[in-house]
């Protein structure tokens, strides 16, 4: 068995890490060892950001990178397709293992599908019924021509039964990205990204974390349109005067905040008391920002694995979308979908903030089945 494992976007990494470490593992003691190859696709080309997450992660560095950068969906697929064609040709592998629905998710699969190979996809089934979404389309095609198909939550087996993939070629293993989070979670609260944002401070009874919250916003339909863009920071700014909120910002994410002028809406982030206030920072490493998000007092995103990742740290998390392909974090966990109107974001917030414990909006927040670390290892 010789499998060539696709990353291409930073939310790939996380995914990919825990995968790795159990080949490594079964590898050891295995007869019949699995042989890999890394690639990486080059979809998120930003090369400090790539090798902080590496590094965080632990990941071996990729094997081949095909460097092929940003462009529209078309371009950029179309030229993951040609390069990596040339890399399935040249090494001849039995299966080609992709995570989750961005562009090297489709293009490799589509690749290995007219050679011949074996395709696994690992987080299959999750559908948020909003072909309008490129990462749902990527999904829905992924899943069409995959031979394995591994799911993180019920949801994702009904929606591939539904749509007639047969029930041999599906397997409910777990999250893999929760297995990333669990195994680093120790690791990050040794993390200093508290201290440099004035987040603690010291009395006489020990350290004291103060209340914040944290955003991310990157989803073209939320930053590309000005009038959507203005909605959800004028509900931000609400949000902001009850405590500071920390925004990681993604490069085309602060582009646009450029294009628009929004910069005004924005506190500085240094040399004052962060009591309130929406401040832009830059964007963080796997390992910062853990830390960061496991002790906020709110999450607000437009991120699919940010709604799971806060499920599994019990953080209150508000989607500021329509819809989402992980209803699990809905149903079990910490997470509500807000959509992008500014009284409902503000309503769905202030909610989390204002009610203490567990089960806000909701029933009480359990971890769903198989987020428990080993999701990896039966894969």
């Amino acid at each position: 068995m010789k499998i060539i494992h696709v990353v291409g976007a930073r939310p790939n990494f996380v995914k990919i890490a825990p995968i790795i470490e159990a080949i490594r593992r079964h590898n050891r003691s295995a007869h019949r060892p699995i042989e890999g190859l890394l690639v990486h696709t080059g979809q998120h080309y930003d090369e400090k950001m790539s090798k902080l997450f590496f590094d965080d992660l632990e990941i071996p560095k990729p094997d081949i990178n095909l460097e092929v950068g940003s462009a529209s969906h078309a371009e950029q697929t179309a030229e993951i397709m040609k390069r990596f064609e040339n890399i399935c040709l040249d090494h001849r592998p039995t299966h080609i293992l992709v995570v989750g629905d961005v562009n090297s998710t489709i293009a490799c699969a589509l690749v290995a599908s007219k050679l011949n190979i074996k395709i696994i996809h690992v987080e299959a089934g999750l559908r948020s019924f909003d072909r309008s979404m490129p990462e749902e389309i990527n999904r829905i095609l992924t899943d069409a021509i995959s031979d394995y198909l591994f799911v993180t939550e019920k949801s994702g087996e009904d929606n591939l039964l539904k749509e007639g993939i047969p029930g041999e070629k599906i397997f409910f293993v777990g999250n893999v990205m929760i297995d990333t989070l669990l195994k680093h979670k120790e690791k990050a609260e040794r993390s200093k990204i508290l201290d440099h944002l004035g987040l603690r401070h010291l009395t006489a009874d020990g350290p004291v974390i103060k209340d914040y919250g944290v955003l991310t916003l990157h989803r073209p339909s939320n930053v590309d349109e000005r009038e959507t863009f203005q909605n959800i920071l004028e509900a931000l700014l609400d949000v902001s005067e009850r405590l500071p909120v920390f925004f990681p910002v993604h490069p085309r994410t602060r582009a646009k905040i450029a294009e628009f002028d929004f910069g005004r809406h924005f506190a500085p982030t240094s040399g004052i008391d962060p009591s309130r206030g929406m401040r832009l920072i830059d964007p963080l490493g796997y390992l910062d920002f853990l830390s960061l998000m496991s002790r906020a007092k709110i999450v607000l995103t437009d991120s699919g694995g940010m709604q799971e990742e806060t499920t599994a740290l019990g953080i209150p998390c508000v989607t500021l979308r329509e819809n989402t392909e992980r209803p699990v974090t809905v149903t079990h966990g910490t997470n509500v979908i807000a959509g992008v109107e500014k009284k409902r974001i503000v309503q769905c917030a202030l909610s989390a903030l204002n009610l203490s414990g567990p089960g806000s909006y909701g029933p009480a927040p359990s971890l769903p089945p198989l987020w428990d670390g080993k999701a990896a290892e039966r894969l």
